[in-house]
């Protein structure tokens, strides 16, 4: 039997109507940039998640680059993160000349742990930007106490965790901005590359509209040197037929997470930790074990999809050497990168498929 990581042709094929149908109109109606569709999802993505506004922009990335530049981030600042997380998160602050400050992660979520935060802060730290890793919310509340404590802008990384709850408050609505990817496999995933910055605060909003076409304030009249990042009206309509099915594909992650928890059960594979105040909606459902590598072999030796994330955290990567740190600084998140895997967890999964997944993994673990 062979199961893939991801297959998005079986998503498509239960919504291949209603898919079909939103890009034909836009087609038929020639309006590609901006346009109705945008605003109907920046509406309803913003309901969603529970904010007053949501500004749809070209990717995940520059929903993070036009969020830190919207609050006057720049050289010489300090931005507060994690180092186990995708590249743009750091890379975001580096390019706007401001300096990641890595701070590590707990070992049972993967995310930035709250606690070593406030020793991280200094005169020079501008903002945290805290990241809802595979799915799952940060431990907020201590990070809001930390950021109202020392006038710090608090931008939530969400890019993995769009429908991820915190006692009760949806990812993107916690901190001061919320930055969403639609990279076409994330739960929300557009046909190509796309993003949304949520928030509550309508002056930020305002600024984050004008960032996105070069900093224009009026046609050609510009306040500050912006981007070009709009989102396409394709994949706004794509994104509208998609955010009606969200829950129902994030629930069903959710049992095939729980399917593979029992069967994991008891052993010596790690598996996903829930905080029980939070709804997780299994972005990557994350194997932790010793021998790694040699189970993503005997994974695909068997014809099963798996992936590593992250396998250097960002504090070892060369272009941040400069930034001083070495080898055992952040022990949790280089023990994170050495010891996970992510395997199958989509809906469209069968039965059989996720046994034959979890037989496979506790083969592995009964030869190891």
């Amino acid at each position: 039997m062979k199961v893939p990581l991801l297959d998005l042709k079986r998503q498509y094929a239960t919504i291949r109507q209603e898919i079909d149908g939103a890009i034909r109109e836009v087609v038929e109606s020639q309006v590609f940039i901006k346009g109705p569709k945008v605003a109907e999802l920046e509406a309803k993505v913003a309901e969603y998640c529970g904010t007053k506004r949501a500004v749809g922009v070209a990717s995940g990335t520059d929903a993070l680059l036009l969020s830190l530049m919207a609050y006057g981030i720049g050289r010489g600042d300090e931005v507060i993160t994690t180092p186990y997380t995708f590249f743009a998160t750091a890379g975001s602050v580096a390019r706007l000349g401001a300096v990641p400050v890595f701070v590590d992660v707990e070992r049972a979520t993967y995310n930035l742990d709250p606690a070593l935060v406030e020793a991280a802060v200094t005169p020079r730290t501008k903002a945290i930007i805290p990241v809802h890793l595979y799915g799952q919310c940060v431990d907020m509340d201590p990070l809001m106490e930390i950021a109202a404590k020392h006038g710090l802008v608090v931008i939530e990384d969400a890019c993995q965790s769009i429908g991820s709850e915190y006692k009760g408050k949806r990812a993107g609505a916690i901190g001061h901005v919320g930055c969403f990817s639609f990279f076409p496999s994330k739960n929300l995933g557009a046909y190509g590359d796309g993003g949304m910055v949520t928030t509550n605060d309508p002056a930020i909003a305002d600024k984050l509209v004008s960032l996105r076409e070069h900093g224009q304030t009026e046609k050609y009249f510009y306040w500050t040197v912006g981007a070009n990042s709009r989102l396409d009206s394709l994949q706004a309509a794509i994104l509208l037929v998609k955010l009606r099915h969200l829950d129902a594909w994030s629930d069903g992650r959710s049992r095939n997470a729980e399917r593979y928890n029992a069967r994991f059960a008891g052993t010596a594979v790690g598996t996903p930790h829930r905080e029980p105040h939070c709804r997780h909606i299994y972005n990557q459902y994350m194997v932790r074990v010793r021998e790694r590598d040699a189970l993503e072999a005997h994974l695909k030796a068997n014809g099963i999809g798996c992936a590593l994330y992250y396998p250097m955290p960002l504090h070892l990567q060369t272009c941040f050497k400069d930034l001083g740190y070495k080898e055992g600084d952040l022990p949790e998140s280089e023990a994170a990168a050495r010891e996970t895997l992510s395997i199958p967890v989509f809906t469209e999964l069968t039965t059989e498929e996720l046994d034959y997944v979890a037989d496979t993994v506790l083969a592995f673990r009964g030869r190891a």
